[in-house]
């Protein structure tokens, strides 16, 4: 039995790491955000508007125990998983976690590249942007460090680099 679990700040690659990780080590992906949208029949962006951040991440948290109760996963966790509740002790408890530690440039680059609509994002200017991504990095790092590994990432602008990142924490956990 085996349960893998991406921490990281959004943005990072931990959906585009995770969905290639488990199809490698022939095991199931579940993102968390996902799973959340998946069971509450409304997008993440949708429980922000109606319930808070507060709101959300209790949900989040009651998924987070759900979820880590599968087996033979690979779990991508959103950016403020690890920084509520006792969250990132439970997940240490439950799984491998894995925290993929991206600079604030590539951070960037990773959210200019993706598609998706973070609601913590949303109307910030390229600068505000940054700032935010610099202040909150450094306020989340006390809980990514928790992890019982880390990896450094670099944008993910190929599928070599992906494959690059996934076999160094296949390796790690050998």
């Amino acid at each position: 039995m085996q349960r893998i679990i991406l921490i990281g700040y959004m943005g990072v690659g931990k959906t585009t790491v995770g969905k290639t990780l488990a199809k490698r080590l022939g095991l199931m992906f579940y993102d968390l955000d996902w799973y959340i949208e998946s069971r509450m029949r409304k997008t993440v962006k949708q429980i922000f508007d109606e319930r808070g951040e507060e709101g959300f991440r209790k949900i989040e948290h009651n998924m987070l125990h759900e979820v880590a109760e599968f087996e033979d996963v690979v779990i991508a966790c959103g950016g403020g998983t690890p920084c509520f509740f006792d969250n990132m002790e439970y997940m240490n408890c439950q799984a491998e976690t894995i925290y993929l530690d991206g600079s604030p440039d590539t951070i960037m680059r990773h959210l200019h590249m993706g598609k998706g609509v973070r609601p913590l994002l949303l109307g910030k200017s390229d600068e505000e942007l940054a700032a935010y991504i610099n202040e909150s990095l450094e306020a989340r790092k006390p809980f990514y460090t928790k992890a019982k590994h880390t990896v450094e990432v670099f944008p993910m602008d190929s599928f070599d680099k992906i494959d690059n990142i996934v076999e160094q924490i296949t390796r790690i956990l050998e």
